[in-house]
Parts: structure tokens; C-alpha cells; sequence
């Protein structure tokens, strides 16, 4: 790609603090692709980024079109790569405050000890998987401890799948993995009993359950080859699914008076998200939101695109303050 010159340039000020129409928080799939839109759309843009995706664990991507199987690591660094070919800049560090300026725009003050200006701000900072408390699933998450069958199911079809039940979400998560396997599993554990209608569907389907609490994994050659049941029984299983409480990563961003609401999915709550509306706008004014920080269920190319989206809505933004100004010194001068 040739380099671009045309993107316009932060400002610097005095004090060594830098003003950029957008300064984008996180530097996944969301936030890149709202960086490529705005630095396209020649936006002065930084990026910054702490360096942990929240798909870091797994080795592939999956349902990304023309970029199916592509390792998470190689597709960041391309859109990296592709940002700053048309001028935008990355910072790697946390956000530890953000605060909204008396005459307008945001201040954020990074953990390296710097701070920098916005006129705009981009959210694309993720979630955060809270797994359920059993040992080792920690060990193996994105590995053999799933979550998403659209994202691994393919990849552990026709083999024993055990579902860790810790909620209601449990027969819902047991009937969606059985397209992949008829070999499927349901620890009880710490569910609520399952009523009739439950046990009518998983006969039906074939899918066993395992009455007991599930204190433990067994894994052999790296690999998981077995879920341990309290008093030592061991079910073979090669892959184990988990809800997990998904919740979104807004540290560092309390002094913007973000709001977060309750996530719901197949009719349970899962977790928390920054609602947004179609555009990614927050309900805080000149702050925008895109990927699994408002929508907790977005695949790594939902995300994307949600990104393009939110960064197409901040240039029409910016654009309008840009003709207003231009209006206002206009009067000015003719008078």
C-alpha cells in the first residue's frame, strides 16, 4: 500500500499534550476498522491499545469471509499495518483516566504517565469472559473450553462435548452443540434442576446428563481427555462448554459517566454492555461504541463491521461541527 500524506495532523500544544479529532480506545478488530475508516476519511487518528484481544487464546478466527482460519494475531497486524498506511497512530497503553473538557473534546490520561486530546472518542476496548470457579478451565479457555460453536464447532465435530450447566442458558447451549455432535453431555453441576420439558428434549436428541459437581478437568499430552465429577469420576470429554458472564471493559473510563445495562440472550441474562444505538453512539455526547463492549454476542466480523459503521458516524459528526464553525467565521467576516 502506498503510504498516504493527506490525513490531517494532530495538534500539538504546549504542554506536550496532542489533540486528534479521534482518539480510538482498543485495538481489535472494532477498533481498527473504525481507524481505517476515519484516517480514510482524513481524520487525524491514535489508537490505543494495551496489546490483549480477548480472542488471544484461540489460534484461529472463524467466519471472517475471505479471511477464514486467519491466525487473530496475523489479522491485527494487518489492519495495523493498514491504518497507518494512511496516517493513523498507535499508542500501546491503558487509558487510567478520561474526563470531558470545560471547552469541549476529552482529555485521556495514559498509563505511561502521558495524556492526550480528542474531539471524539472511539470504544472499542471488549469484554471481559468471567468463567465459571472450576479449576483448570482457566488453563485450557479458547483451547478445549469453548464458549461459541460458530466459532469451534466445527472444529470438535463428531467428538465427545460435555456442557458445563450453570445456568438456564444450559439446555439452550446443549441443543445448539448437538448440530456438531451427536456426542454430546450435560454436567448439572450447579444448574437449577431441569424440568420436564428439558429432559423430553435432550432424550429426543440423544444428549446424556451427568448428575453431579463438576470439580475439575483431566488433560493428557496437553490436551483435554476427561471432565472429574466430585468424588473422582472421570467422563471422557474432549472439549467442554461454558457460559461464561461476559462484561464490559470500561476501566480507566468511569469519568466519562458511562452507563452499562444488563445483556440478554436466548431470554437470560449473560452479562453487561454499553448500549449504544445503530450507529454506536453512547448515550454520552461525542462518545461512540463498537464490538463486544455493547454487543456481546458480535463475532470478530460483526465486530469489524460495527467499527466501520461507528467510524463513518463520528466523521458525519465531525463534519457537521466543521461546516458549523465554517458558517459562524463566514458571518464574521462579512460583517
Amino acid at each position: 500500500m502506498t503510504e498516504q500524506k493527506e490525513t490531517s495532523a494532530p495538534v500539538s500544544h504546549q504542554d506536550g499534550e496532542r489533540t486528534y479529532d479521534v482518539v480510538v480506545v482498543g485495538g481489535g478488530a472494532a477498533g481498527l476498522s473504525g481507524a481505517l475508516t476515519l484516517a480514510r476519511s482524513r481524520r487525524s487518528v491514535l489508537v490505543v491499545d494495551a496489546g490483549e484481544p480477548r480472542n488471544a487464546p484461540a489460534s484461529h478466527i472463524h467466519n471472517y469471509l475471505g479471511r477464514e482460519a486467519a491466525p487473530p494475531a496475523a489479522l491485527l497486524a494487518d489492519g495495523r499495518a493498514e491504518v497507518r498506511g494512511y496516517g493513523g497512530e498507535f499508542a500501546t497503553a491503558r487509558v487510567t483516566t478520561a474526563v470531558r473538557r470545560p471547552g469541549g473534546g476529552f482529555r485521556l490520561t495514559l498509563d505511561d504517565g502521558s495524556a492526550v486530546l480528542a474531539a471524539r472518542l472511539l470504544l472499542a476496548t471488549g469484554l471481559v469472559d468471567g468463567l465459571p470457579p472450576v479449576p483448570g478451565l482457566a488453563e485450557r479457555w479458547g483451547r478445549e473450553v469453548l464458549h461459541c460453536p460458530y466459532c469451534h464447532g466445527w472444529e470438535v465435530r463428531d467428538q465427545p462435548v460435555g456442557v458445563l450447566a450453570t445456568g438456564p442458558l444450559a439446555v439452550h447451549q446443549a441443543l445448539l452443540w448437538r448440530q456438531w455432535t451427536e456426542d454430546v453431555t450435560v454436567f448439572a453441576h450447579t444448574a437449577p434442576a431441569f424440568g420436564e420439558e428439558a429432559y423430553e428434549q435432550f432424550a429426543a436428541r440423544g444428549i446424556a446428563v451427568v448428575e453431579g459437581e463438576v470439580t475439575g478437568l483431566r488433560v493428557a499430552g496437553d490436551r483435554l481427555t476427561g471432565v472429574v465429577l466430585d468424588g473422582g469420576r472421570v467422563v471422557p470429554r474432549a472439549a467442554l462448554v461454558v457460559a461464561t458472564h461476559l462484561t464490559a471493559r470500561l476501566g480507566g473510563l468511569e469519568g466519562l459517566g458511562l452507563t452499562t445495562a444488563e445483556q440478554e440472550m436466548a431470554g437470560v441474562v449473560v452479562g453487561e454492555h454499553l448500549p449504544t444505538d445503530a450507529w454506536g453512539a453512547t448515550a454520552v455526547p461525542g462518545v461512540w461504541a463498537a464490538g463486544n463492549v455493547t454487543a456481546l454476542a458480535d463475532t470478530v466480523l460483526g465486530a469489524a463491521a460495527a467499527g466501520g459503521r461507528a467510524g463513518a458516524a463520528i466523521n458525519g459528526d465531525l463534519m457537521a461541527e466543521d461546516t458549523r464553525r465554517a458558517v459562524a467565521a463566514r458571518a464574521v467576516a462579512a460583517r
